[in-house]
């Protein structure tokens, strides 16, 4: 707004322009040349009249020694514009002061430009209509008030359109919330009837399987019998003089069918016992290859044992050989022999031990090969199935969440608690905290158990609460046990219903019973 004051009729030229005259001119090469409007531009600035530009004038000799300055075109403008004329003024170098002066001095002139300017001749009239129009001070405010009326009717109209369209939004969002979560229990609900399918299903394959087994019992003894009937029914048949060709047809079409119906009953038991079979082997095969070394073992101590003792049944005898005893001396040549031959049979058992061992190592590579292949196919399992993939050293969100909802506002729990969870799942990796202390058992032997003193554990506990304290230690023990040194998350085959790490022969009967589901849902 302007600071000073000034008659309501008063016109200035708009936007707001400052006159500058008496310009001092060089004539050079028949050319009047002045001042550059760059330079009087910087020299009003640091006088701090912050003019936008300087336009010098320019008639057909050259520079006029007229310049323009235009300011800003709003109410700062104008102070600026007023502060440059009053300038001026003071130092009696105003408007006045110029059209006054007879002899004027090497100064320059300046004055705002009003209505009298605009409508003069020459070339100060021209640029300033070419350039602007006139205004009175009240019908600049005037307008000004105008436009901020209608700047904030829009605004109001546009914040109304925004409420309306929020209001809208979370409309759509509450409806949208309350399908997900109706959702998330049906989904929920599937999950459980198709663990207890499972489960259900698993103990009626078990009952089947047995019924199996006994109807193939009986039906055995039955083929058996029925065999042996028709075994005698040929034989009575074969005796009798009067029997037909087409009773004889029959008799082998039935033995015929029954042979065959054997053959597929024998068929079926094999198929049947295969799997579990080969089940049986797999699981034994370590058994006995672990057995097998024990007995090794044992058999290399006794060898050692009795290469020993031969040994130093020889230095006895090398030490009694003095007298020159020939028994002495042929005995010596016998406990020699037997040593030689128990070295060998050690180096050969080695040579077996260390095969062994070689074949251990294969059958081990194996089965963790099949138990890595395995987690790969369950990872992208969900947790609520019965057989899944466990991340060992994962801190559990939802603890943090039950206890960030008791300390913050619904909407700041969900950041809170993932901030939480993140900064703890950073202390586990952090190798240089140890949180676990040895103690001796009245045996001596050393036991790593968990230091519940431990300054970050106590303050956890004290702020989050013992779901929070009992998440980050469960994580802190199998990131302990799985990757003491790396410490990083490990996948691990889980089996959820017993809370325990699973077999393979649990992720493999897992596998079977998904695939016999499908395959009785697509016939």
């Amino acid at each position: 707004m302007c600071l000073f004051l000034f008659r309501d009729d008063q016109m200035f030229v708009h936007p707001w322009k400052g006159i500058i005259a008496n310009i001092p001119t060089t004539l050079q090469d028949g050319k009047h040349v002045g001042e550059s409007g760059r330079k009087l531009r910087e020299d009003l600035a640091k006088k701090g009249f912050n003019p936008l530009k300087v336009q010098p004038l320019w008639n057909r000799h050259g520079h006029s020694g007229y310049a323009i300055v235009e300011f800003n075109k709003e109410w700062d403008g104008f102070n600026n514009a007023i502060m440059f004329e009053k300038s001026f003024e003071l130092d009696h170098y105003g408007k006045k002061d110029y059209y006054s002066s007879r002899r004027k001095k090497d100064k320059l002139y300046a004055w705002v430009a009003r209505e009298d300017d605009y409508y003069s001749g020459g070339l100060i009239g021209e640029y300033l209509r070419r350039n602007g129009d006139l205004k009175t001070v009240s019908s600049k405010e005037a307008e000004d008030r105008r436009k901020t009326s209608k700047l904030l009717t829009t605004l109001n109209n546009t914040l109304e359109t925004k409420n309306q369209r929020l209001q809208e939004m979370q409309n759509k969002f509450n409806e949208v919330s309350s399908s997900m979560s109706t959702l998330m229990w049906q989904k929920d609900d599937m999950i459980r009837a198709y663990n207890e399918e499972c489960k259900k299903m698993q103990e009626n394959a078990h009952n089947h399987f047995k019924q199996i087994s006994l109807e193939h019992e009986r039906n055995a003894k039955c083929i058996l019998d029925q065999k042996r009937e028709l075994e005698q029914r040929e034989k009575e048949l074969l005796q009798r003089e009067a029997q037909n060709e087409n009773e004889t047809k029959k008799l082998q079409h039935e033995k015929m069918i029954n042979e065959r119906a054997a053959l597929e009953q024998k068929k079926a038991d094999e198929t049947m016992f295969k799997l579990a079979e080969e089940h049986k082997r797999d699981k034994e095969k370590l058994h006995r290859e672990i057995i097998k070394l024990e007995k090794q073992l044992d058999t290399r101590q006794g060898l050692e044992l009795e290469i020993q003792r031969l040994r130093g049944a020889l230095q006895v005898m090398e030490h009694m050989n003095g007298d020159g005893d020939a028994d002495t001396k042929k005995r010596m040549e016998v406990i020699q022999d037997e040593l030689k031959e128990k070295e060998e049979e050690l180096e050969d058992l080695e040579d077996l031990n260390q095969a062994l061992i070689i074949k251990e190592r294969k059958s081990n590579d194996e089965l963790q090969d099949a138990r890595k292949e395995l987690i790969t196919a369950f990872k992208d399992v969900s947790t609520r199935a019965h057989i899944g993939v466990k991340k060992m050293g994962e801190v559990d969100i939802k603890p943090f969440l039950v206890a960030a909802k008791r300390k913050y506002s619904a909407k700041e729990a969900d950041v809170k608690s993932a901030e939480l969870c993140t900064l703890w799942q950073d202390y586990l990796r952090d190798p240089s905290w140890h949180p676990f202390k040895i103690l001796k058992d009245k045996e001596g032997n050393c036991k790593e158990i968990l230091d519940e003193e431990d300054e970050k554990l106590v303050e956890l506990k004290t702020e989050l609460g013992d779901e929070a304290y009992n998440a980050v230690t469960t994580a802190l023990k199998q990131m302990n046990e799985y990757n003491p040194s790396g410490r990083y998350i490990v996948p691990e085959l889980w089996n959820f219903n017993e809370g325990r790490k699973a077999t393979l022969t649990d992720g493999v009967q897992h596998l079977l019973n998904k695939w016999k589901l499908h395959k009785r849902r697509r016939y």
